[in-house]
């Protein structure tokens, strides 16, 4: 589904690329953090394959708040930069917030601004974060009726739980947002014909949060080195993979109990994530449309 989406978005960037106004993505990477470079180096080789301008600025992780500042401030005017990405989380001397609003809402592909954030509430986005994004899309494309359905999101973060729940209620969802503090929390799940599961702790959706036949989205990246965890976590068929690497991606759903109960779960990894990047390029490609 994400290769359809990036084949989808082709024509659109030969056309601007033609008319010289070929889409392009600036990122800030600060610090060494081993996980945003990964994510950040899948971002920038799906832009390769689709032919969008990319280029990545390195910060020291002693980088303060100012020196990322003056990155995004530069990409703000460049008229070859259409899109601004953030990669999070930044070291704990930067502050996010100052970061994310300095970025121009028009290149906001990450949907994070304020002035976006404003507008996906009033039901008029002009960039919406990509993770809750790419999973309508999922939902959308494989046929799944939101509208009147009862859909609860496990986790309540800017970036996934609070957009994702806004998505569903504007699909016409009747949506209940759990947390951390959250009164019986499978109770609540369980009522749950679309289940979002989006709190960052592996495994924590077991077969007694689910409805039978309700779909299942694990937004969950958890990295799990523990063999006695990883036999517990993982479906028979990726111990081998575990044993041979010494690590692996599990999400927020204990796969192994809530695959036989669920009508239709997101694998992790591969799941999500591509769809993630998906969006985000075609977050990418519109800004650049809509400037020429």
């Amino acid at each position: 589904m994400a290769q359809q989406i990036r084949v989808e978005l082709r024509p659109d960037v030969e056309r601007l690329t033609a008319q010289d106004a070929r889409p392009g993505l600036g990122v800030v990477l600060v610090g060494d953090h081993p996980a945003s470079a990964v994510y950040v180096s899948s971002k920038t080789a799906a832009c390769d394959e689709l032919g969008i301008h990319h280029e990545t600025r390195r910060l020291s992780p002693r980088a303060t708040t100012e020196d990322v500042v003056a990155v995004v401030d530069d990409y703000n005017r460049r008229g070859d930069i259409h899109g601004i990405l953030v990669q999070l989380p930044l070291p704990p001397q930067v502050d996010a917030v100052r970061v994310l609003d300095a970025v121009d809402p028009a290149k906001d592909v990450d949907g994070f601004h304020p002035d976006n954030v404003g507008r996906l509430v009033q039901k008029r986005p002009r960039f919406v974060p990509c993770t809750p994004a790419g999973i309508m899309e999922l939902l959308q494309r494989h046929d799944i009726e939101v509208a009147g359905k009862r859909a609860v999101v496990i986790g309540r973060s800017d970036i996934v739980g609070k957009p994702m729940a806004l998505l569903l209620m504007h699909a016409n969802a009747t949506v209940t947002v759990c947390h951390s503090r959250t009164s019986n929390l499978a109770g609540v799940a369980r009522e749950a014909d679309i289940l979002v599961a989006a709190i960052g702790r592996p495994g924590l959706v077991r077969a007694d949060f689910v409805k039978p036949g309700a779909v299942v989205v694990d937004v969950g990246m958890n990295t799990v080195e523990d063999p006695a965890l990883a036999a517990d976590l993982l479906l028979p068929s990726r111990l081998p993979g575990f044993e041979k690497r010494g690590s692996a991606l599990v999400g927020d759903v204990h796969a192994p109990s809530v695959t036989p109960v669920a009508g239709a779960l997101t694998p992790v990894p591969g799941g999500v994530g591509p769809l993630t990047i998906a969006l985000l390029l075609k977050n990418t490609v519109r800004a650049a449309a809509s400037v020429t």
